[in-house]
């Protein structure tokens, strides 16, 4: 083995994040015994990956050629590793080299303990990477030693130009080309902060309309295929043989299992009235999750949704989330929102006796930790975030048919979430740009539950009270 021995990376790894290195390189998709390890050449080339088990000097070697014509990116799918297991990698061509590492999932019926980070909007609104600084809440997400990172969308912002005073150059377009689109990804991802923390932290990544254009449709939006291709080019995902696919699942042991969904490509155009017609997941999503979820045996199930299910976005008259609610939290007479596929999903959620249900999002520029009990005799959480480098927002009416308590809700800073499995509890915080812990909620499992009979009524209708709500006001945040 070239250099130090794989034994010694530990040792590397821990202390300073390493000098900048036009590699680039991110693991994706971490599985039991698999894993996607992504890289960026520095030129056209072969790249040589080295894979091994920590404090172990043998490792599994992989060469692979970086082209032009694929943006000098390579791809390695690394099987065979061995489950719950911390990982080295080296990533070398010619002269420079990067090390990082990741830990396998466990097995299916492992209780191991899990933590992981989420948050999403990086790069918008101008905010983009600082001249003589660095996205810096990497720095902080990094100090949490998350299992891996949950992007919840808005990886990218390529329709807004970074062309303010006092960032970074490179990203002073809108982009309407694959290579504009790869060129737009690549800017955020050459910040050496967020570099030294995707060395440490496999991601698991889905897209929300700035990947492409602010509030697209998939179904109607010329520039949505290749802008696809560049977000798949750069987060690779493991979906089975459709190579267009985003949605897909994630089992990490017996306590945890994402679900993450695709609310981009398959949906219908936003201003379309709301109706048992119009769909955001599209027939094969749906179906996929209607059948996934509640078989599931994982004791907490996480629905990674880019957009919010409580929090109206858009304009009345093309909503571009999941709610159709007016600017009070109430049900509008003519809505354009997904209302009627969402409350239909939920509805059948709780009559296959789903419990333990959270709901994972960014897209509102504002965090916020929602219990929502639209029966009775069943409620679920939402858990929001974000954004890591946008403009702020601030938190607003909720959706009143979902049955909301706000737990915690701040605006007017970049933030990300925590969660925390463990056999007894599931915590959430949310923690600020530098660390610091905002809110910490602990939330018991229930006991999974049978399939219940449906009452009259359908989803609730009244209002619920929304404590701790820090500014809250009807107006949208800039997005």
């Amino acid at each position: 083995m070239r250099g130090a021995p794989l034994a010694l990376l530990a040792v590397l790894l821990a202390g300073a994040a390493p000098a900048a290195s036009p590699l680039l390189v991110t693991v994706t998709e971490v599985r039991p015994t698999g894993a996607i390890l992504w890289a960026r050449a520095a030129r056209p080339g072969p790249v040589t990956i080295e894979v091994g088990v920590a404090r172990v000097e043998a490792a599994h070697t992989v060469t692979a050629q970086a082209a032009a014509a694929d943006d000098l990116i390579v791809r390695a799918p690394l099987d065979g590793l061995a489950p719950a297991t911390r990982h080295r990698y080296r990533v070398i061509q010619g002269s420079e080299r990067v090390d990082g590492a990741f830990t396998t999932a466990p097995a299916a019926d492992v209780p191991a303990r899990v933590r992981f980070v989420w948050s999403g909007d990086l790069g918008g609104g101008g905010l983009c990477r600082p001249a003589g600084g660095e996205y810096r809440i990497f720095r902080a997400m990094r100090q949490r030693a998350a299992d891996f990172f949950v992007f919840a969308g808005d990886t990218a912002y390529a329709d807004v130009a970074c062309n303010r005073p006092g960032t970074i150059p490179g990203a002073g377009f809108r982009a309407t080309t694959l290579a504009e689109f790869r060129a737009r990804h690549r800017y955020n991802r050459e910040d050496p902060a967020f570099q030294a923390f995707l060395r440490q932290t496999p991601v698991y990544a889905t897209w929300d309309d700035h990947e492409v254009r602010g509030d697209f449709a998939g179904t109607s939006e010329p520039l949505m295929p290749v802008g696809r291709q560049a977000f798949l080019d750069y987060w690779p995902v493991a979906a089975g043989d459709d190579r267009t696919r985003i949605y897909r699942s994630m089992r990490w042991g017996r306590l945890l299992e994402l679900f993450i969904l695709d609310t981009r490509q398959y949906r219908s155009d936003n201003r379309l009235p709301d109706s048992s017609r119009k769909t955001l997941l599209g027939a094969a999503q749906r179906r996929w999750l209607l059948q996934a979820l509640p078989a599931s045996t994982a004791t907490w199930k996480v629905v990674v949704s880019s957009v919010t299910l409580s929090v109206p976005t858009g304009h009345p008259e093309r909503r571009d989330g999941w709610s159709n609610a007016s600017i009070l939290g109430l049900a509008p007479e003519r809505g354009t929102g997904f209302v009627t596929e969402r409350d239909a999903v939920l509805r059948e959620f709780r009559l296959r006796g789903v419990r333990n249900l959270l709901v994972v999002a960014a897209d509102v520029h504002h965090a916020e930790v929602i219990r929502h009990q639209p029966y009775r005799d069943w409620a679920f959480h939402e858990l929001i975030a974000g954004p890591l480098s946008a403009p702020r927002g601030r938190p607003r009416p909720l959706d009143s048919r979902l049955g909301p308590r706000t737990l915690f809700a701040r605006g007017g800073l970049f933030n990300f979430g925590e969660v925390t499995v463990e056999p007894a509890r599931l915590t959430v915080r949310i923690l600020d740009e530098e660390g610091a812990e905002l809110f910490t909620h602990a939330i018991s499992p229930e006991q999974q539950g049978v399939g219940r009979r449906e009452r009259r009524g359908g989803l609730a209708t009244r209002d619920s009270p929304s404590a701790a709500r820090a500014g809250a006001t009807p107006e949208a945040p800039p997005r």
